[in-house]
């Protein structure tokens, strides 16, 4: 064999192929010249998740319509590049189980080589089904048979209540299909009725998606809905700031929207923000919060909540994201920070 450098080298040797999905924050596609880059460290992973590249690699012979899937976890350096040796040890060990055919069946002997990957990892349950549902949508193949009792469902043609039958592969295929015939209609229909046993798991699929302004509103007035309900009722705002949690989270593909961006700056505005949604704004919508005059205010109202640790790991989250460091690092800079925040600075720099 050749010498073999890349991951994309490795796939490229055994004629696969194959395509890259990030599913450390959000489970979406990394175009192959990218991650080139990626691997090449000419530019930093974009979405680091503590200190790690997480991905995925699909791959397929042209012959066969059943790809393989690796899930991989490779760490960082302190600029966000790709550690070289943990991505090259990766590859030794892929190829002395495997050789040059990465699609053979394997002995024993090949399984438990692979099985001890350090690198391999196993994302949670509800990423693996929005994962699988795009890869399948990628390569044109059927949904699983639970999206066609969801889409019922979503349709209204049974009763509400009557959620229990639903499967959560059901709800990622139609999230993927969210832009396809009239699904994005059909949801706005049935938002107001959805009960939270199913909202929840369709908004953490959405998260993955872009979407229709319509539908962005939609969800965008049930959000403001819930707020104004939590601030005139605080016995029920723990059950609704729940519910905010997981309709923000739906957005997080359609963050950079104006009206997105004008919701979060309104509840920014608030005198106190719940520190569960400063937690979801960070990890799902970090982008609108990339100007320096939002960045203070979410630092601000970090601050006011008194937990120094949540301020200190959410900081240092955000500063791995190479978008936003520029933003934070002028944030922290800036002569009229207030004396809290220079503080606060101060001591996790300390």
């Amino acid at each position: 064999m050749n010498t073999i450098d890349t991951i994309s080298q490795l796939l490229h040797s055994s004629n696969s192929q194959f395509n890259f999905y990030d599913v450390g924050r959000k489970i979406e596609k990394i175009p192959k010249t990218q991650f080139d880059k990626i691997e090449s460290n000419k530019i930093p992973y974009p979405t680091p998740s503590q200190g790690h590249a997480c991905f995925a690699i699909t791959f397929w012979q042209k012959k066969s319509t059943q790809p393989y899937l690796w899930l991989l976890k490779l760490p960082l350096d302190e600029r966000g590049l790709l550690n070289q040796g943990a991505r090259n040890h990766f590859i030794a060990i892929i190829i002395e189980a495997l050789g040059s055919d990465l699609t053979q069946d394997a002995n024993e002997q090949q399984t438990e080589l692979l099985k001890n990957n350090p690198y391999l990892f196993t994302p949670a349950q509800y990423k693996l089904a929005s994962l699988n549902s795009k890869i399948k949508y990628a390569l044109k193949q059927m949904p699983s048979e639970h999206f066609t009792p969801f889409v019922e469902y979503i349709c209204g043609m049974t009763n509400w209540d009557k959620w229990q039958e639903i499967g959560v592969q059901g709800i990622t295929d139609f999230a993927v299909r969210i832009n396809d015939k009239n699904n994005s209609q059909t949801l706005i229909s049935a938002l107001p009725h959805i009960p939270n046993e199913v909202l929840f798991p369709l908004c953490s699929a959405l998260e993955n998606e872009s979407f229709s302004v319509d539908l962005v509103n939609a969800i965008l007035s049930l959000l403001l809905h819930n707020v104004q309900a939590a601030n005139s009722s605080p016995k029920q705002s723990e059950s609704l700031i729940n519910t905010q949690q997981h309709l923000i989270r739906s957005l997080a593909s359609n963050c950079h929207h104006m009206h997105v961006k004008q919701f979060i700056h309104q509840l920014l505005a608030q005198q106190s923000v719940a520190p569960e949604l400063l937690i979801t704004l960070s990890s799902r919508c970090w982008p609108a919060l990339s100007e320096p005059k939002t960045i203070s205010i979410f630092f601000e109202h970090l601050l006011t909540s008194g937990d120094a640790t949540l301020f200190t790991s959410i900081f240092k989250d955000l500063v791995a994201i190479p978008t936003i460091r520029p933003i934070i690092l002028e944030c922290i800079r800036s002569p009229s920070r207030s004396g809290k925040l220079s503080h606060a600075i101060g001591q996790l720099f300390n």
